[in-house]
């Protein structure tokens, strides 16, 4: 049983910041990469950004620059550092992992979301 909870989420004005944290509990044996996607309505999920457990990590082009994706493999959280947001980053942010178990060698599990808005 693993569960991915985002917090960080809330109302900004264009221009400011937020950092959201996504934490990893459960039965965890190891955990191969943590990202952050936006999930629009009527669509797949969108990749914001991402890090596996060696450090790599990839962005989207809209947000290079501006995010930074961190973890703490110690923790088992993963972070997203938004700066200079823009409206159009207005969407739910949802947490991912891939992540091995006593039970299970790789599965892919999504945390519920957290709503980002942006105003202009």
């Amino acid at each position: 049983q693993v569960q991915l909870v985002e917090s960080g989420g809330g109302l900004v004005q264009a221009g400011g910041s937020l950092r959201l944290s996504c934490a990893a509990s459960g039965s965890i044996f190891r955990i191969s990469s943590m990202g952050w996607y936006r999930q629009a309505p009527g669509k797949p999920r969108d990749l914001v950004a991402r890090i596996t457990s060696g450090g790599r990590t990839n962005y989207a082009d809209s947000v290079k620059g501006r995010f930074t994706i961190s973890r703490d493999n110690a923790k088992n959280t993963v972070d997203l550092q938004m700066n200079n947001l823009k409206p159009e980053d207005t969407d739910v942010y949802v947490c991912n992992g891939v992540v091995s178990t006593t039970e299970v060698i790789s599965a892919t599990y999504w945390g519920q979301g957290t709503q980002v808005t942006v105003s202009s």
